[in-house]
């Protein structure tokens, strides 16, 4: 196990979550917008609930996928780095007529992480407060705490880029600096999806289980791709999701190729969508495979000669196809 991951059980650990992007929605129709845009329900975002929601394509395909925060009266969706200058580029083709800025706040805000059996109890120190639920959000004097999934205590901080030094040395005197790989690894054992430029496309909702994460309703109404995603949950059969598994050797990328020897798709058998290294020379990912080629055994990197995928549990069951309750009460229904 990786010797990073053992300090989070005794302690808490601090990660610089500058490779993320943060995109900023505001205006009086923004949740309107969004509620037109995206998989989730906008109508259930609010200053103390954040959720996780994606833009797709016209065909139902993942183009990005975020986390959206109200804040300041205006919404931020992040997402990693890589993937902001092309939604950036492609959200105000769709704003028309409506009373809706789009831009980049990646600079406005520090992102920081901070996870481990001691993390709720330093948050209380220096908030007064925890987020107690999955996605609910505190802020306190000018810094926003959002509680992410997983099965250790995980949050982030968004705060004024001013007083990030300050913060993040208070932070440091009970949680030292980790890497950024082991925040990856936190939010793969959570079973959390991500999108990157390389894997832009490739993935309906349900293939990377976001009606399990909370970031996809199928009660919403119309959106772009809805049609699409509609029909794969009401008439059709999942025929890939996605798993979490083990890999010795080093790390793949996100979009790298699996191979079946049972698979007759000619799209491949599955993709990478994330990894993270372990020490002892082994990595875990999330992949997108073929339910059937998972079934049968015999997948691999790449290649028939690629190292296997071990495959490992999941913080949430596979079975459960259903939206889940939201943790929120949710909003009124005028969309404002």
């Amino acid at each position: 196990m990786n010797p990073d991951w053992n300090c989070l059980l005794q302690s808490s650990a601090l990660f610089d979550l500058s490779h993320l992007g943060l995109i900023q929605v505001e205006g009086e129709d923004s949740r309107t917008f969004m509620q037109g845009q995206f998989t989730n329900d906008a109508r259930d975002i609010s200053p103390g609930h954040s959720q996780l929601s994606a833009h797709c394509s016209p065909k139902g395909r993942m183009l990005a996928l975020f986390r959206i925060i109200e804040r300041d009266g205006a919404f931020l969706l992040q997402l990693p780095g890589s993937v902001l200058p092309a939604v950036l580029k492609r959200l105000p083709f769709f704003v028309l007529r409506s009373k809706v800025r789009i831009s980049d706040a990646s600079r406005e805000l520090a992102r920081i992480g901070l996870a481990g059996v001691g993390a709720e109890e330093l948050i209380e120190e220096c908030l007064g407060e925890v987020p107690a639920r999955v996605d609910d959000v505190i802020h306190r004097d000018g810094i926003s705490c959002i509680r992410l999934s997983g099965g250790l205590p995980r949050f982030e901080l968004l705060l004024p880029f001013e007083r990030a030094p300050a913060f993040w040395e208070r932070l440091a005197e009970s949680a030292p600096p980790s890497s950024a790989e082991l925040w990856k690894l936190l939010a793969i054992r959570a079973g959390e999806p991500v999108v990157y430029p390389e894997t832009a496309e490739d993935f309906v909702p349900q293939m990377a289980n976001m009606q399990l994460v909370n970031g996809l309703s199928f009660t919403k109404g119309c959106y772009t791709g809805q049609e699409v995603v509609a029909r794969m949950h009401y008439l059709g059969k999942l025929k890939r999701r996605m798993y979490r598994a083990r890999i010795e050797g080093a790390c793949p990328q996100p979009g790298e190729d699996l191979f079946s020897p049972t698979s007759g798709s000619g799209q491949g058998a599955g993709r990478i969508v994330e990894a993270a290294p372990l020490t002892e020379g082994a990595c875990e990912v999330l992949a997108v495979c073929e339910v059937e080629s998972h079934d049968q055994g015999g997948l691999r990197l790449r290649s028939a000669e690629g190292p296997p995928l071990t495959f490992l549990e999941l913080p949430y069951s596979l079975e459960d196809e259903g939206n889940p309750p939201p943790s929120r009460p949710k909003l009124p229904r005028n969309l404002s």
